[in-house]
């Protein structure tokens, strides 16, 4: 969405507020403290809001950058809705840790959008500004990259306190060693179960670029959130086959589908695997609510036949062929009616992402294409060698993810 920013800066010769910092031509303080934390100050005057207490010291840019603001913007103020105020709250957090903030996509309206009832890790009902575990609060899914669209989700104040600065492989270790003690009851480790932490790690690893090997052999333990971006077309082909069954007319879908799959084993592994999701989904009833619909779906991966089915199929199929099945689904709309796909650079837009993570993502491996090509759409050929790897972000409303 198109975005303007007006500028109302101190004039040369104009007179200032006592005790204001001198500006350059640009705006940002003629001293070297951060520009950022500068600017995030203005927009808390901009808002007619004041910082927090701890940064309303003489010493503090987003002090000097809210006396700024007051002088430029005088009564001219904007709303500071629950929304924005959370906004710049997520500034102020990505400031203090030192992370890259995209400040363009990212608005107080794309936080409206991540807004969710429930948290997707603890499962419990958000709450909010009580105090308690269960609050509402965003945090990055992958740590190592900036505060970003489709890097956000709502989870819970004990989830994010749990998560801290883990990255999803630590998280799938709490699991795995809290699996091996659950048979002397539920263990809990920084207050989350195994399942917990399983669903926690497996959300991270849905932003995080991953070998296809790698992301393939992970059950899909809980379903992206709503404007969750998924980098890698494997578990974006796990999450559109598992939606599939989150809606009516997956019996038609299914059969559409076969016909999609690049060869005869691929086509046999596929059917199998779906009669298997479709008898766990049948067991679950069909009088389930939609909430009730996608935690059952979630569910049917902790069975272990689900997964070894899954992975036969994930493992018949390289990386290249899995981006073109979701394409080619999404354009015969086979697909989640909810999902938009888009390249690879405008998906981690703004992530600042790694150069190891750039380069796994941008690489483009030539037996691939090559297995592909006997799949390919006539006249698609002559676009094969700049094929980027597809990302799927989940534009479900907030009302059909309860």
């Amino acid at each position: 969405m198109a975005q303007a920013a007006f500028s109302f800066e101190v004039q040369t010769g104009q007179a200032r507020a006592p005790g204001l910092p001198q500006f350059c031509e640009d705006g940002c303080p003629a001293t070297k403290h951060d520009p950022v934390a500068f600017d995030i100050g203005r927009e808390f005057a901009r808002h007619r809001l004041a910082p927090p207490l701890a940064h309303l010291h003489a010493d503090s840019p987003i002090h000097q950058g809210w006396r700024a603001g007051h002088a430029s913007y005088g009564m001219r103020t904007l709303p500071a809705t629950p929304r924005v105020r959370q906004w710049l709250q997520l500034r102020l957090q990505a400031w203090l840790q030192g992370a890259a903030f995209e400040d363009v996509q990212v608005t107080p309206h794309h936080l409206q959008q991540l807004e969710s009832s429930h948290c997707p890790v603890t499962r419990e009902a958000l709450t909010r500004v009580t105090g308690s575990r269960s609050d509402a609060v965003l945090d990055r899914l992958n740590p190592l990259a900036a505060y970003a669209a489709g890097n956000l989700a709502m989870l819970s104040f004990g989830a994010r306190q749990a998560k801290g600065h883990l990255d999803w492989r630590e998280a799938l270790a709490h699991a795995d060693r809290l699996a091996q003690t659950t048979a002397e009851g539920t263990v809990l480790h920084d207050g989350l179960d195994a399942v917990q932490w399983r669903r926690l790690a497996v959300l991270m690893s849905l932003a995080t670029p991953l070998p296809h090997s790698t992301a393939a052999m992970l059950p899909l333990s809980v379903l992206p959130p709503n404007r969750t971006r998924v980098l890698n077309p494997v578990q974006a082909l796990q999450v559109m086959l598992t939606r599939l069954f989150t809606e009516a007319g997956f019996a038609r879908r299914m059969v559409a589908l076969a016909a999609l799959m690049p060869s005869s084993e691929a086509r046999q592994a596929f059917q199998v695997f779906m009669h298997t999701m479709l008898a766990r989904r049948l067991e679950a009833g069909p009088s389930l609510d939609a909430l009730g619909t996608r935690r059952a779906m979630e569910d049917v991966w902790s069975d272990a036949l689900v997964n070894r089915r899954w992975q036969r199929l994930a493992l018949r199929l390289t990386e290249a062929q899995c981006e073109h099945l979701l394409q080619r689904a999404a354009r015969r709309g086979l697909s989640c009616q909810e999902a938009r796909w888009m390249s690879l650079e405008r998906a981690t837009e703004g992530w600042s992402l790694p150069v190891a993570a750039q380069v796994q993502l941008s690489a483009a491996t030539p037996a691939q294409e090559a297995g592909d090509e006997a799949t390919a759409m006539p006249g698609k050929l002559r676009n094969r060698g700049s094929q980027k790897a597809a990302s799927c972000e989940a534009l479900t409303a907030v009302g059909a993810l309860q």
